[in-house]
């Protein structure tokens, strides 16, 4: 059954998952999503001030050297953005119409089965940086334990702040609006705050070494766009596991401004502060940067506080809920056993190689390989249902254990692979050549083979 943008199949329909299947994974009805538009902005806001998108600003400084100046940086952050933000309201609309998760969205084009090999190729990045954010939020944790309890042990702190965020994660997706309402207010202020210091105190040797440094428009910009944008790929692809928590009644314009507008201001700004900070401490870890341009015990500690609060904040939506359903999906476990593995995954992904001075780039390089794969993966997701089923989806099919989606899509499998292949030719454009090119090759490969697919069944293709 197809469904109208103001009503949720789940309450439209009263579908039920199969007895196989977590709660978790039904799709949400009216009265279970609990985000309003200001809520769902916080969200975004709260995600994008963080320590790990700082990280990436701080990598257009090598030693010290500005590979972009401050008018490419901000070009490529706005080109980025804006991808991010069109992604973003395209991709979300299977979610927030039936209220289906990604890993179910994942059936109509991959089947139940390739959706093991689709669904971990979100699953992975995101617990990597579940890590990378904790080990940073570690870091931070650090700090005030040296300040207050004269204790000092990174890996001590890490563990402890891993703990606290399975703990929290527990409860759900509720919990996130009261954590992000909270973070977007005051991390926005942290960052203001730490732009006018930066500003005021050091503007010279900003001028100096970024502003008029000489930079590139070359092939190196463009990598770093792709590097702004990789970081949201994993979350965009997963667009529906957030949309469908957001209330009913918004239209798809209004939805689009939700992700354009507190993007803009919160990414935006921490890569901007984060290669200032970079030019002026010579750091690429912003728990260590920020303590080093205060230079002030008790500064030191305000700011470090917050590290922490908003390494819990941008786990809680970026790199634990689509994780965790991934985990559900296999397993069958309920969801807190499932977000607890998460969270002891995160602990075994080795973030503190990812976050030395001396792998800045390494970490840039990480998001471009995964980003090989994302791409690839959100163009079958939009050809699908754009293209291939004009937006009308039968979600009880995707429920069925021996129903239209069973087994193995091999044109969305040839598709990703051929789409991440040709990605390799040049990993620094990873993002975009994977996207096109498997856009292209799914729906040629769904209208000319595997005649008699069942796949085919509902779309455009149908025999």
């Amino acid at each position: 059954m197809s469904t109208n943008p103001g009503t949720s199949v789940a309450e439209e329909t009263g579908v039920q998952q199969v007895n196989s299947e977590t709660d978790s994974l039904k799709p949400t009805t009216d009265k279970e999503r609990t985000l309003g538009p200001f809520g769902y902005m916080s969200m975004w806001v709260g995600d994008g001030v963080n320590m790990g998108n700082m990280t990436l600003g701080m990598s257009v400084i090598a030693v010290g050297v500005a590979t972009l100046n401050m008018w490419q940086t901000i070009a490529a952050a706005v080109l980025a953005i804006g991808i991010i933000s069109l992604i973003f309201a395209l991709n979300d609309r299977a979610g927030y119409r039936t209220g289906i998760p990604y890993v179910v969205q994942l059936k109509m084009s991959f089947g139940d089965k390739g959706t093991i090999i689709s669904s971990l190729l979100r699953g992975v990045p995101a617990i990597i940086w579940y890590g990378i954010q904790s080990w940073i939020g570690g870091t931070a944790l650090n700090e005030i334990t040296k300040i207050l309890f004269d204790f000092d042990n990174v890996a001590v702190s890490f563990i402890v702040l891993l703990l606290a965020q399975i703990l929290i994660s527990m409860k759900g997706f509720h919990a996130i609006k009261w954590v992000e309402t909270v973070a977007s207010v005051v991390l926005m202020l942290i960052i203001a705050v730490v732009f006018v210091i930066l500003v005021k105190d050091h503007s010279a040797e900003i001028a100096t070494n970024w502003v008029k440094a000489e930079g590139t428009w070359g092939l190196e910009f463009f990598g770093f766009v792709m590097v702004f944008m990789g970081n949201y790929a994993a979350i965009f692809l997963s667009a529906a596991d957030y949309s469908r928590e957001l209330k009913t009644g918004l239209s798809d314009k209004k939805r689009g401004l939700l992700y354009f507008l507190p993007i803009t201001i919160a990414y935006g700004s921490v890569l901007i502060v984060g290669a200032m900070l970079a030019i002026v401490t010579g750091y690429v870890n912003p728990a260590l940067a920020l303590p080093a341009l205060l230079g002030n015990e008790y500064a030191t500690l305000f700011v470090s506080a917050f590290i922490v609060f908003g390494v819990i904040a941008v786990n809680m939506v970026a790199n634990i809920v689509s994780p965790t359903y991934v985990i559900q999906l296999f397993t069958k476990l309920n969801y807190k056993i499932a977000v607890t593995i998460t969270g002891l995954l995160a602990m075994v992904s080795f973030p503190w190689l990812l976050v030395q001075d001396s792998s800045a780039h390494g970490l840039d390089m990480f998001v471009l390989i995964y980003s090989a794969f994302l791409g690839p993966i959100v163009a079958i997701l939009l050809i699908e249902y754009y293209v291939l089923r004009k937006q009308k989806v039968k979600v009880e099919e995707l429920y069925k254990k021996d129903g239209q989606f069973a087994g193995w899509n091999p044109a969305a499998l040839i598709a990703l692979f051929g789409g991440a292949a040709a990605a390799f030719v040049k990993v620094d454009l990873a993002w975009i050549i994977g996207f096109v090119v498997a856009g292209i090759l799914y729906f040629l490969i769904s209208k000319f083979a595997f005649k008699g697919s069942r796949f085919k069944k509902d779309t455009i293709f149908e025999e």
